[in-house]
């Protein structure tokens, strides 16, 4: 598929199959970092392979950072602690999940660094983060436009002696920058680390992703609420020796969408309810629409309606501010559903690969449904059946909004994807999976 400008997807009547889901890229990206910074050496397995874990280990290299390929999805990375190299230019393309953490680490780091991305990156707001690490005392300049990068990182004068604060409410990824830097500041001071949150913390099930991943690596942290975190003095990274990435729950939603809306069953293994993911929380959701949704110590499987065959899934109207990621499938669904749906506390969409709010209000418009939509919410009025229209679907560059309206295909209209490969970002072979799960037959 690679070069592919548009994608014609061929018109699905039946979903159903198993698929070994690719890493996650919350926990692969996370684990990278940890591992650095630890003390000994980590076997990671599991690790996704795709853009966004491709320029985390770049920079890590760029770094000093010492990792070794050992076989597909596995690596192993020597801790260095404090990063080697202390000046260098890094280009994180559209990566939040390595651009956020790497500014925190690098800040206090001690060095000067220069970090970009794509023009899109470039409108993704960093502004309530820098704010943060300036009141540990760290150098931190904008490149371009205030708020946003690209940044240029000096040495500054860090301090931990007092408790700094961050805006929770624009994204979770700036308290897990912070956190996750932590431990760079505790092991050589003699207070504790303290970061308080103002305003509401979106994404939770992110931050108890961090902190747990943290805790495998030999950093406990105490959580007041979800207003106060408190790392210890002397808290330092410690090697746990080997860590194997959980399966993507996020990539699991798409899959699992296709089980409620083809018939099933569909099953996608490397993730199970014990997962370390909110987005396993899309299951539930999909249990209210009507779907049957079945768990096992590393599966879940996904039965459902026969859209094809004129059956609807049930209308919804829910809060997804915990599973914002997942809640794009919903979008999704909502075309074929029994009656209008609304997601709600979705602000956080505006602020990642594109305006996704925007974005879904645009595209399933393409196809005949009715959508409104606001600073943080979405309503979707499915098309009738004679209503659907055929259409081209821009992808903005946006890997989720290609995998969601990969669900369209179960509709009556024709359905071009426009920018396949954006998918490369998280799930680079997504569109092969897909193909070898759905038929254009009711045969079972």
């Amino acid at each position: 598929m690679a070069g592919q400008p548009f994608l014609d997807l061929p018109r699905a009547r039946r979903a159903r199959g198993q698929l070994a889901l690719p890493g996650s890229k919350s926990i692969s990206n996370r684990v990278l970092l940890l591992a650095a910074l630890a003390a000994g050496r980590t076997d990671i397995s599991g690790l996704l392979d795709s853009d966004d874990t491709r320029v985390m280990l770049a920079a890590l290299r760029q770094l000093g950072v010492v990792v070794t390929d050992t076989g597909p999805g596995c690596v192993t990375v020597t801790g260095a602690g404090r990063f080697p190299v202390k000046q260098a230019d890094l280009f994180l393309g559209n990566a939040g999940t390595a651009f956020r953490p790497l500014t925190a680490a690098l800040a206090l780091m001690g060095g000067q660094y220069r970090l970009s991305g794509v023009p899109r990156m470039h409108e993704r707001p960093i502004g309530d983060l820098i704010d943060a690490l300036r009141q540990w005392g760290a150098e931190v300049r904008y490149a371009g436009q205030q708020g946003y990068p690209p940044l240029e990182i000096g040495a500054g004068e860090i301090r931990s002696d007092a408790a700094i604060s961050v805006q929770g409410s624009v994204s979770s990824q700036f308290l897990t920058a912070l956190l996750m830097a932590a431990p760079v500041l505790a092991q050589e001071s003699d207070h504790p680390v303290v970061i308080e949150v103002t305003g509401e913390l979106i994404s939770k099930p992110y931050i108890e992703i961090t902190l747990n991943l943290m805790a495998r690596y030999g950093v406990p942290v105490r959580r007041d609420g979800w207003r106060r975190f408190t790392i210890e003095a002397g808290s330092a990274y410690r090697s746990p020796g080997a860590m194997a990435v959980e399966g993507d729950a996020s990539s699991a939603s798409y899959f699992l969408a296709l089980g409620a809306i083809g018939g099933g069953p569909l099953r996608v293994t490397g993730v199970s309810a014990d997962s370390i993911q909110g987005d396993v929380a899309f299951a539930q959701t999909l249990v209210e629409m009507g779907a049957r949704i079945e768990y096992g110590p590393d599966w879940i499987e996904a039965r459902g309606v026969r859209v094809a065959q004129g059956q609807r899934l049930k209308a919804f109207d829910t809060d997804f501010n915990l599973i914002p990621d997942a809640a794009m499938t919903a979008a999704a669904l909502a075309l074929f559903a029994d009656g209008p749906c609304r997601l709600r506390n979705i602000g956080s969409w505006r602020v990642k690969e594109t305006d996704r709010i925007h974005a879904m209000h645009t595209e399933l418009t393409k196809l005949g449904a009715t959508v409104e939509s606001g600073p943080d919410w979405l309503q979707i009025t499915p098309p009738t059946q004679d209503g659907w229209r055929d259409a081209h679907i821009g992808t903005w560059d946006d890997h989720r909004m290609a995998m969601c309206f990969s669900l369209a295909a179960f509709g009556p209209a024709a359905v071009r994807i426009l920018d396949p490969d954006c998918v490369s970002k998280t799930f680079p072979d997504y569109f092969d999976v897909y193909a070898g799960l759905v038929s254009g037959t009711d045969t079972d």
